[in-house]
């Protein structure tokens, strides 16, 4: 009882939310309010798709790299980043606000067919992204993501503290304290990523204070992982699409025998592995990842898109 008493009188004090920066650029994709980047003014389109828990900012490192060579651009899905927060967040609905940005940015059509670089969980956005309109795609990376659907989520035990007020106490507790996050992006990283200083603490954390996101949060957590079945990611084999499959070579978010699974798949030709790099490669390698996205779009089948 005083337990729950004190959760509800912290979660009281805490209560005022976050704004989003200032100066972020939106779009209507779909029914979502969505947030982008863009950089690069030459060359063919490469859209950016994160991951659970990420944004645009993710590809911080890696797009400026990119735009050397090509139109890159990024969003944040929705119940992520700074888009309106709108359910259902699952891989139906990322895609189609997916399929929605493209519109709004007038790519998928003759010369303009983006390649979709998914991370993560956005691997099975690309993906599924890919099977609905092959002919609005001008290629597939999964980048340190397998897409499948694992039934990855929370612990059964979990469901316990995911309740109020005890989960929005934890949530904010732990987003206070700069030392946790730090230790999630070490985790995550690894030792060739750069360390986060205030700035970085606060670009992972203030997407989860603002209006929505907590509980977007919690509907995500109860959604699981998203991903797709086997048999549907293995259906990108019979698209005639570049493809390519990039993985941290010490990524431990997979089983080492995954990257080289993922590629057989989806009929890629054998992963890139980056040595070293965990599940971050954009952040920790983004050299090796832009190096990737540049020889898959030099091969002969992607010039001729």
């Amino acid at each position: 009882m005083v337990t729950t008493v004190a959760s509800f009188a912290y979660n009281g004090f805490t209560a005022g939310r976050a704004a989003p920066p200032p100066g972020l650029r939106y779009v209507q994709a779909g029914d979502v309010r969505t947030r982008y980047q863009t950089w690069g003014a030459t060359g063919s389109p490469v859209v950016l798709v994160h991951g659970a828990f990420e944004s645009v900012d993710t590809w911080s490192r890696l797009a400026p790299l990119l735009a050397r060579h090509h139109r890159v651009y990024a969003l944040d899905l929705t119940g992520d980043g700074y888009s309106e927060h709108r359910g259902p967040y699952t891989v139906d609905h990322f895609t189609r606000q997916l399929l929605g940005f493209l519109d709004a940015m007038d790519l998928g059509g003759p010369g303009e067919r983006p390649l979709l670089v998914g991370h993560s969980s956005g691997a099975a956005v690309v993906t599924e992204a890919a099977l609905r309109a092959p002919g609005r795609t001008g290629g597939v990376m999964l980048l340190d993501g397998d897409a499948l659907d694992t039934g990855a989520g929370p612990p059964s035990a979990f469901k316990y503290v995911l309740i109020d007020p005890y989960r929005t106490s934890l949530l904010r507790i732990g987003l206070g304290y700069d030392g946790l996050i730090r230790r999630l992006y070490d985790a995550q990283c690894g030792p060739a990523c750069p360390p986060l200083d205030a700035a970085g603490v606060e670009q992972w954390r203030r997407p989860l204070q603002v209006p929505g996101a907590e509980g977007a949060l919690w509907s995500m957590l109860a959604e699981g992982v998203p991903g797709l079945p086997a048999d549907r990611v293995a259906r990108l084999a019979g698209l005639d699409l570049p493809k390519a499959v990039v993985f941290g070579a010490q990524d431990d978010v997979f089983t080492r025998q995954t990257p080289q699974q993922t590629a057989q798949r989806i009929g890629a030709p054998p992963p890139t592995l980056i040595p070293g790099a965990r599940h971050l490669t954009m952040i920790s390698d983004p050299e090796a990842v832009a190096a990737a996205v540049d020889k898959l779009m030099a091969a002969p089948h992607a010039a001729t898109r």
